[in-house]
């Protein structure tokens, strides 16, 4: 993997950035370690003169980033996502390092895009928003202070990423499918069972969320999404006049 071929598949995206100052930055950290691309979701305004401030060199990237209104139209297009937190939690597990997951996506990018996802400046990623993220990476701190400025930890992913592309990697010759038709598979298999009562209607997302990681784990690609969707289709025809549980 070539730098020039990262620069070109890879993209950062920040979820609802609130200090232009801090926007700037990351387009300063992004391109020192080669990286072009930004998306941003709901940010804080760009034209403010602090982004542009602390953007220096880099202002071409903060006139180019893409906005987009939800995290799941800004990933639809990426075979590959890793969100970043900081917390570890039930639904926060298989946390990569930065340099474990340089090494994971660099492996994917022969013919997948990819994206690395970070939160809020004060509250991060939502669990829901680490949901749709097929990875989660953390950068291991001090406990006593585990806090990093959103473009400090920009810069270290980018860093390792950047690194990472002059060590030799094994490569995975596959196309994945996109977080888009990911996202459409879980819907349709959320309806489903639901409808055969697999899971509670008054919490689906607590067993989703497990069947998600099983997923994103064998890393689906379009055939193979493509036969998860017509199973979850004749389990819906099959169970039309399903009436309950099973046992009640």
């Amino acid at each position: 993997m070539t730098r020039e071929e990262l620069r070109d598949r890879v993209a950062i995206v920040l979820v609802e950035p609130q200090n232009p100052g801090n926007v700037g930055m990351v387009c300063r950290a992004m391109k020192n370690m080669g990286l072009m691309q930004l998306r941003l979701v709901n940010p804080c305004p760009l034209d403010h003169p602090e982004a542009h401030k602390f953007a220096v060199s880099a202002r071409d990237l903060l006139d180019q980033a893409t906005v987009y209104e939800s995290l799941a139209d800004a990933l639809a297009d990426c075979e590959v996502t890793v969100g970043t937190t900081r917390r570890h939690g039930k639904y926060r597990q298989e946390i990569f390092s930065p340099r474990e997951m340089a090494v994971t996506v660099l492996g994917q990018l022969t013919h997948n895009r990819a994206a690395l996802v970070f939160g809020r400046e004060d509250s991060g990623l939502t669990t829901d928003e680490l949901t749709l993220c097929r990875w989660h990476a953390t950068i291991p701190t001090s406990p006593d202070y585990g806090s990093l400025n959103l473009a400090q930890s920009v810069l270290i992913f980018c860093y390792e990423l950047f690194n990472a592309c002059a060590a030799e990697s094994t490569a995975i010759d596959r196309k994945l499918a996109t977080t888009e038709a990911a996202e459409e598979l879980y819907r349709q298999m959320e309806q489903a069972l639901l409808k055969i009562g697999f899971l509670n209607p008054q919490n689906p997302a607590h067993l989703m969320r497990s069947l998600r990681r099983i997923f994103s784990r064998a890393g689906l690609d379009d055939r193979e999404v493509a036969i998860l969707r017509g199973m979850m289709s004749q389990v819906d025809w099959a169970t039309t006049a399903y009436e309950g549980k099973k046992g009640t």
